[in-house]
């Protein structure tokens, strides 16, 4: 499926305030895609703060809190979070660090995601980078990745892969209107698709510094 590669170029100009302007960057793509990787060269990079929904969730049941403890009890009985408990993490986790360039990784997975996103932070990100991949090369990358984990099968590879179309693929298309979506070929040795990774990254220099 195409999705648009042009982008329209960052605002210029900062922030009238004394504090920099807060930058954001949204990395999308399917299981195998290759975006952890490229998420840790860009942080290496770029000095951003590392944000994953899922790691700040976890991080969250593990401080015993009482949110911790709602969520726990609705994974234990295989309910969602709702998107609201996740994006007040992320908030929180953006409000409590002196860093002013975020990267959030594997968010909005869904629109219902990216709809409770908008409403509580109130803004677009400033970049969304999707690691568009073609599924046997996603399929043969985590099948051969001996990471040990239990989804690592090919019917449940199969099936994340068509979730990932289902529920992703409409935010993809939402931020490809807005123009600020960047599609990378994920393709080729992680080298080669990070060189793809700092053309996009090389526009918004002024904001990263």
């Amino acid at each position: 499926m195409e999705v648009g590669t042009d982008a329209t170029s960052p605002l210029q100009g900062g922030s009238s305030s004394k504090e920099k302007q807060r930058f954001k960057a949204f990395v999308l793509g399917g299981p195998g895609s290759g975006k952890g990787t490229q998420c840790a060269k860009i942080v290496e990079t770029y000095g951003l703060t590392h944000l994953s929904a899922g790691d700040l969730l976890r991080n969250e049941i593990s401080s015993n809190s009482e949110n911790g403890s709602m969520i726990l009890e609705l994974i234990k009985v295989g309910k969602i979070v709702p998107s609201e408990v996740t994006v007040k993490l992320i908030q929180n986790a953006i409000n409590s660090t002196n860093n002013h360039k975020f990267l959030i990784d594997g968010f909005p997975r869904t629109e219902e995601n990216r709809l409770a996103y908008e409403r509580i932070i109130g803004e677009d990100p400033n970049l969304v980078l999707f690691f568009d991949c073609p599924e046997e090369v996603m399929m043969d990358r985590i099948l051969h990745r001996n990471e040990g984990r239990v989804d690592d099968n090919d019917e449940t590879v199969k099936t994340r892969l068509k979730v990932f179309k289902e529920l992703s693929l409409p935010v993809i298309h939402h931020y490809s209107e807005k123009g600020i979506l960047h599609t990378i070929n994920a393709v080729g040795t992680e080298d080669e698709i990070f060189k793809k990774v700092r053309a996009v990254f090389s526009a918004y220099e002024p904001m990263l510094r």
